[in-house]
Protein backbone atom coordinates (compact mmCIF):
# COMPACT_ATOMS: atom_id res chain seq x y z
CA UNK A 1 0.00 0.00 0.00
CA UNK A 2 1.47 3.35 -1.05
CA UNK A 3 1.95 6.13 1.48
CA UNK A 4 1.78 9.86 0.91
CA UNK A 5 4.72 11.84 2.32
CA UNK A 6 3.83 14.54 4.86
CA UNK A 7 4.20 18.21 4.04
CA UNK A 8 7.49 19.76 5.15
CA UNK A 9 6.73 22.66 7.47
CA UNK A 10 10.24 24.06 7.02
CA UNK A 11 9.46 24.75 3.35
CA UNK A 12 6.31 26.80 3.97
CA UNK A 13 6.52 30.51 3.15
CA UNK A 14 4.43 32.65 5.50
CA UNK A 15 3.42 36.26 4.85
CA UNK A 16 3.81 37.10 8.56
CA UNK A 17 5.96 35.77 11.41
CA UNK A 18 4.26 33.81 14.22
CA UNK A 19 4.07 36.80 16.56
CA UNK A 20 2.08 38.78 13.97
CA UNK A 21 -0.45 36.11 12.99
CA UNK A 22 -2.70 36.19 16.05
CA UNK A 23 -6.26 35.22 15.15
CA UNK A 24 -6.13 36.60 11.60
CA UNK A 25 -7.77 34.40 8.94
CA UNK A 26 -5.40 32.06 7.11
CA UNK A 27 -5.24 31.62 3.35
CA UNK A 28 -3.19 28.69 2.04
CA UNK A 29 -1.62 28.91 -1.42
CA UNK A 30 -1.32 25.61 -3.29
CA UNK A 31 0.95 25.64 -6.34
CA UNK A 32 0.60 23.64 -9.53
CA UNK A 33 2.52 20.70 -10.99
CA UNK A 34 6.29 21.12 -11.35
CA UNK A 35 6.29 24.28 -9.25
CA UNK A 36 6.99 25.03 -5.58
CA UNK A 37 6.14 27.24 -2.63
CA UNK A 38 7.83 30.28 -4.18
CA UNK A 39 5.49 30.46 -7.17
CA UNK A 40 2.14 31.61 -5.77
CA UNK A 41 3.84 33.52 -2.96
CA UNK A 42 4.48 36.17 -5.58
CA UNK A 43 0.73 36.90 -5.50
CA UNK A 44 0.78 37.95 -1.84
CA UNK A 45 1.15 41.71 -2.52
CA UNK A 46 -1.98 41.59 -4.72
CA UNK A 47 -4.16 39.82 -2.15
CA UNK A 48 -5.86 41.35 0.92
CA UNK A 49 -3.29 41.91 3.66
CA UNK A 50 -5.82 41.04 6.37
CA UNK A 51 -5.14 37.39 5.60
CA UNK A 52 -2.11 35.55 6.87
CA UNK A 53 -0.95 33.67 3.79
CA UNK A 54 1.04 30.45 3.76
CA UNK A 55 2.43 28.99 0.55
CA UNK A 56 3.17 25.30 1.02
CA UNK A 57 5.24 22.92 -1.08
CA UNK A 58 3.61 19.74 -2.37
CA UNK A 59 5.24 16.59 -0.96
CA UNK A 60 5.99 14.59 -4.12
CA UNK A 61 8.88 14.86 -6.58
CA UNK A 62 7.94 14.53 -10.27
CA UNK A 63 9.95 12.16 -12.47
CA UNK A 64 13.26 13.54 -13.73
CA UNK A 65 13.82 15.91 -15.49
CA UNK A 66 10.58 17.65 -14.42
CA UNK A 67 11.41 20.35 -11.84
CA UNK A 68 9.57 21.35 -8.70
CA UNK A 69 7.04 19.30 -6.77
CA UNK A 70 3.63 17.73 -7.27
CA UNK A 71 0.56 17.00 -5.16
CA UNK A 72 -0.22 13.76 -6.98
CA UNK A 73 1.33 11.82 -9.87
CA UNK A 74 0.39 12.62 -13.44
CA UNK A 75 0.95 9.85 -15.97
CA UNK A 76 0.27 11.94 -19.03
CA UNK A 77 -2.24 14.76 -19.01
CA UNK A 78 -5.18 12.36 -18.57
CA UNK A 79 -3.68 10.39 -15.67
CA UNK A 80 -5.36 12.13 -12.77
CA UNK A 81 -6.37 9.52 -10.19
CA UNK A 82 -9.11 10.76 -7.79
CA UNK A 83 -7.76 8.43 -5.08
CA UNK A 84 -4.35 10.12 -5.30
CA UNK A 85 -5.98 13.55 -5.15
CA UNK A 86 -7.88 12.51 -2.02
CA UNK A 87 -4.63 11.28 -0.49
CA UNK A 88 -3.06 14.67 -1.18
CA UNK A 89 -6.04 16.42 0.42
CA UNK A 90 -5.79 14.25 3.52
CA UNK A 91 -2.09 15.10 3.81
CA UNK A 92 -2.86 18.79 3.56
CA UNK A 93 -5.55 18.46 6.22
CA UNK A 94 -3.08 16.77 8.57
CA UNK A 95 -0.72 19.70 8.15
CA UNK A 96 -3.52 22.23 8.71
CA UNK A 97 -4.55 20.57 11.97
CA UNK A 98 -0.96 20.53 13.18
CA UNK A 99 0.26 23.94 12.06
CA UNK A 100 -2.86 26.15 11.84
CA UNK A 101 -5.24 24.77 14.43
CA UNK A 102 -8.96 24.04 14.65
CA UNK A 103 -10.13 27.03 12.61
CA UNK A 104 -11.35 26.84 9.03
CA UNK A 105 -8.90 28.16 6.45
CA UNK A 106 -9.26 29.53 2.95
CA UNK A 107 -7.59 27.70 0.07
CA UNK A 108 -6.26 29.18 -3.17
CA UNK A 109 -4.90 26.66 -5.63
CA UNK A 110 -3.63 26.75 -9.20
CA UNK A 111 -4.03 23.75 -11.55
CA UNK A 112 -3.08 20.68 -9.46
CA UNK A 113 -3.30 22.87 -6.38
CA UNK A 114 -6.82 23.87 -7.40
CA UNK A 115 -7.87 20.24 -7.68
CA UNK A 116 -6.42 19.54 -4.24
CA UNK A 117 -8.19 22.61 -2.83
CA UNK A 118 -11.58 21.34 -4.01
CA UNK A 119 -10.83 17.83 -2.78
CA UNK A 120 -9.78 19.13 0.64
CA UNK A 121 -13.08 20.97 0.94
CA UNK A 122 -14.86 17.73 0.05
CA UNK A 123 -12.90 15.58 2.49
CA UNK A 124 -13.49 17.91 5.46
CA UNK A 125 -16.04 20.70 4.87
CA UNK A 126 -15.54 21.91 8.45
CA UNK A 127 -11.85 22.66 7.86
CA UNK A 128 -12.25 24.90 4.79
CA UNK A 129 -14.20 28.16 4.81
CA UNK A 130 -13.90 28.93 1.10
CA UNK A 131 -11.93 27.93 -1.97
CA UNK A 132 -10.33 29.72 -4.93
CA UNK A 133 -9.71 27.44 -7.91
CA UNK A 134 -7.54 28.81 -10.71
CA UNK A 135 -7.23 26.61 -13.81
CA UNK A 136 -8.19 23.62 -11.65
CA UNK A 137 -11.05 21.16 -11.45
CA UNK A 138 -13.18 18.89 -9.26
CA UNK A 139 -12.13 15.25 -9.28
CA UNK A 140 -14.51 12.50 -10.35
CA UNK A 141 -16.33 10.29 -7.86
CA UNK A 142 -18.24 10.91 -4.66
CA UNK A 143 -16.99 11.73 -1.18
CA UNK A 144 -18.88 11.74 2.14
CA UNK A 145 -18.55 15.51 2.43
CA UNK A 146 -20.35 16.13 -0.87
CA UNK A 147 -23.79 15.93 0.74
CA UNK A 148 -22.73 18.44 3.41
CA UNK A 149 -21.47 20.83 0.75
CA UNK A 150 -24.67 20.54 -1.27
CA UNK A 151 -26.53 21.75 1.82
CA UNK A 152 -24.09 24.41 3.06
CA UNK A 153 -22.92 25.73 -0.36
CA UNK A 154 -19.65 27.39 0.76
CA UNK A 155 -18.20 30.19 -1.38
CA UNK A 156 -16.03 29.01 -4.29
CA UNK A 157 -14.34 31.07 -6.98
CA UNK A 158 -13.46 29.23 -10.20
CA UNK A 159 -11.46 30.99 -12.88
CA UNK A 160 -10.07 29.50 -16.07
CA UNK A 161 -8.85 30.58 -19.48
CA UNK A 162 -10.80 30.06 -22.69
CA UNK A 163 -7.60 28.75 -24.32
CA UNK A 164 -6.51 26.47 -21.47
CA UNK A 165 -5.80 23.11 -23.14
CA UNK A 166 -4.05 21.51 -20.14
CA UNK A 167 -7.13 20.45 -18.17
CA UNK A 168 -9.06 17.84 -20.20
CA UNK A 169 -12.43 19.00 -21.51
CA UNK A 170 -14.34 16.24 -19.73
CA UNK A 171 -12.99 17.41 -16.36
CA UNK A 172 -13.90 21.02 -17.14
CA UNK A 173 -17.42 19.92 -18.10
CA UNK A 174 -17.80 17.84 -14.96
CA UNK A 175 -16.52 20.70 -12.78
CA UNK A 176 -18.99 23.07 -14.43
CA UNK A 177 -21.76 20.77 -13.22
CA UNK A 178 -20.35 19.80 -9.83
CA UNK A 179 -19.41 23.21 -8.43
CA UNK A 180 -22.81 24.92 -8.88
CA UNK A 181 -24.47 21.98 -7.15
CA UNK A 182 -22.12 22.02 -4.15
CA UNK A 183 -21.11 25.64 -3.63
CA UNK A 184 -22.03 29.28 -3.94
CA UNK A 185 -20.07 29.65 -7.15
CA UNK A 186 -18.56 32.77 -8.66
CA UNK A 187 -15.87 33.37 -11.26
CA UNK A 188 -15.63 33.36 -15.03
CA UNK A 189 -13.89 32.19 -18.16
CA UNK A 190 -11.23 34.67 -19.29
CA UNK A 191 -11.10 35.17 -23.08
CA UNK A 192 -7.76 34.31 -24.66
CA UNK A 193 -6.17 33.14 -21.40
CA UNK A 194 -4.13 29.92 -21.52
CA UNK A 195 -3.14 27.74 -18.54
CA UNK A 196 -2.10 30.73 -16.46
CA UNK A 197 -3.43 33.62 -14.37
CA UNK A 198 -4.21 37.09 -15.71
CA UNK A 199 -4.41 40.45 -13.97
CA UNK A 200 -8.16 40.57 -14.58
CA UNK A 201 -8.47 37.23 -12.81
CA UNK A 202 -6.35 38.41 -9.88
CA UNK A 203 -8.56 41.48 -9.55
CA UNK A 204 -11.61 39.21 -9.38
CA UNK A 205 -9.89 36.96 -6.83
CA UNK A 206 -9.07 39.95 -4.65
CA UNK A 207 -12.71 41.09 -4.78
CA UNK A 208 -13.82 37.56 -3.84
CA UNK A 209 -11.43 37.48 -0.88
CA UNK A 210 -12.47 40.95 0.28
CA UNK A 211 -16.07 39.75 0.25
CA UNK A 212 -15.09 36.87 2.51
CA UNK A 213 -13.48 39.31 4.94
CA UNK A 214 -16.58 41.49 4.88
CA UNK A 215 -18.66 38.45 5.82
CA UNK A 216 -16.53 37.98 8.90
CA UNK A 217 -13.53 36.02 7.70
CA UNK A 218 -11.99 35.57 11.12
CA UNK A 219 -11.30 32.13 12.61
CA UNK A 220 -14.01 30.54 14.67
CA UNK A 221 -13.67 27.28 16.48
CA UNK A 222 -15.44 24.52 14.67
Amino acid sequence: MSTHPPLDSTLVRWSAPPEERGDRPVLLLLHGYASDEHDLFGLVPQLPADFVMASVRAPLTPPWPTPGASWYPIEGLDGRDPVAITRAAEGLLSWIRKEVGPWPVGLLGFSQGGAVAVQTLRVDPDAVAFTVVLAGYAAAGELPGDAVLAERRPPVFWGRGSRDDVIPAHLVDMTAQWLPAHSELSGRVYPGLTHSVSQDELDDVRAFLEARLAEGGTPTEG
